[in-house]
């Protein structure tokens, strides 16, 4: 076992006395009684000065062996106090640098991490990270509401997450190359998603690692057709403008002209085309609604004044009990949602007491869902409904439901249709808490 470096020092000093005392010995011819008596006490003065002098570097140099442990538990928050101008000391003062940027560089590296833990959990695209058995070890928040509905996968086998899950999934991610593959939903409008699944693997801390990257195309494809919509209306609605400015004044012209003459047939006429100009500049402003939708203002809303203010405004029957939590979202725009939806069931022949509204909380959000016992959709108006300027009404513009849907989007949920077993429509809204 080696000797601590006190008692290594000790032990020198002690054979140059011994050794110093020995030639003295030697030299001077003294009596064995007398050699005894000077070297023991010069080793006693030895041991004591050695004690004195070492004892102070002993426990420094302890004290920055418990620091050197500290940073191999990547600990650094540990300080060694300078009381010197010695090598020791200068030491001391190194480590205590090399402590104080190590703490920021882990409190950098942290901040890192939170961020770029923030960023994976609010992403839309769903990434999971598996290690060399196949087991996930990460999982973000839109990884988690794909495979398992919200719940935590950590630590669960692949294998076990795919047998409850569509097989065009599980051939995408067997095949190990990066591809399209559908899903089909009854939540989505369309029927079903289109998604890319994007393979890649890694080294670290000397395993192999295997990250799945799965990103929906059919959401962002509408998002993108949504934009061109908006786009082409802004121009028509602009150019309409123009026209119908100076169309309005010159039949406010000709009103008065015509009254001054007491041309009843010609004031007629311009009452006509008066009122033809107005009913095109409001269904331009129908559109420009629609085009201009602002961002919501979300807020914590309660249920129940919610649900007591909409009743206020359209007759429905409401379905359960309301959920406790209150909802996250714009409560005009919502309103503008349900009402849009509830003069839908009225108008789609269904009886008031068949139209129903049902409020149900789910792990990750809420469900609202509108029901009545009208006469449903085919399933070619199912695809098309939710589409600007698609309308089956001969007086429809075609937005009502467009601009539901951009609401909901807009509140990062879902809308879609569905026929009702025994006639009628349902329409539900997911809304993410």
């Amino acid at each position: 076992m080696r000797l601590k470096l006190k008692y290594q020092l000790i032990i020198c000093a002690l054979i140059s006395v011994w050794a110093s005392a020995a030639l003295f010995a030697l030299v001077l011819t003294v009596s064995p009684a007398k050699w005894l008596l000077v070297t023991g006490l010069a080793t006693l003065l030895t041991i004591v000065l050695c004690h004195y002098v070492f004892d102070g570097v002993a426990r420094r140099l302890a004290a920055l062996e418990t620091g050197l442990l500290n940073f191999r538990d990547n600990e650094f928050s540990v300080s060694l106090a300078l009381d010197g101008n010695d090598e020791i000391s200068q030491l001391a003062a190194l480590y205590n640098e090399t402590s104080d940027k190590l703490r920021q560089e882990k409190q950098w590296i942290y901040q890192r991490e939170l961020m770029l833990d923030k960023v994976l959990q609010s992403s839309p695209l769903a990434v999971m990270l598996l290690d060399n058995s196949e087991r996930v070890i990460f999982a973000n928040a839109s990884a988690r509401e794909l495979l398992a509905q919200g719940s935590r996968i950590e630590g669960t086998a692949l294998a076990t997450l795919l047998e409850s899950s569509p097989q065009t999934m599980v051939e995408a991610i067997a095949s190990g190359r990066d591809g399209l593959f559908s899903l089909g939903n009854e939540e989505d409008e369309q029927g079903s998603q289109a998604w890319h699944l994007s393979h890649g693997s890694f080294l670290m801390n000397g395993n192999q690692h295997k990250l799945l990257l799965f990103k929906q195309l059919t959401r962002e494809l509408s998002r993108q057709e949504v934009q061109i919509w908006k786009k082409v209306i802004r121009v028509i609605s602009h150019e309409l403008n123009n026209s119908l400015a100076p169309i309005s004044s010159m039949v406010h012209s000709g009103r008065l002209l015509a009254e001054r003459h007491q041309e009843t047939r010609l004031a007629k006429v311009f009452d006509i085309i008066g009122e033809r100009a107005e009913y095109l500049t409001n269904f331009i402003l129908g559109y420009a609604k629609f085009a201009k939708l602002p961002q919501p203002n979300r807020s914590r809303v309660a249920w129940q004044g919610f649900i007591d203010s909409l009743a206020q405004q359209w007759a429905f029957r409401l379905e359960g009990s309301l959920p406790d939590e209150p909802g996250f979202f714009d409560p005009g725009q919502m309103q503008q949602v349900l009402i849009n939806l509830l003069k839908n069931a009225a108008e789609s022949g269904s009886e008031e007491q068949h139209i129903s509204l049902e409020v149900r909380a789910q792990q990750q959000g809420v469900l609202v869902e509108v029901c009545d016992r009208g006469s449903g959709m085919s399933e070619a108006v199912l695809t098309q409904a939710l589409l600007p300027f698609y309308s089956t009404k001969g007086e429809g513009t075609g937005l009502g439901l467009a601009l539901c849907r951009e609401i909901i989007e807009a509140h990062d949920g879902r809308i879609s249709l569905s026929n009702r077993v025994g006639g009628g429509l349902k329409v539900s809204l997911y809304l993410p808490l």
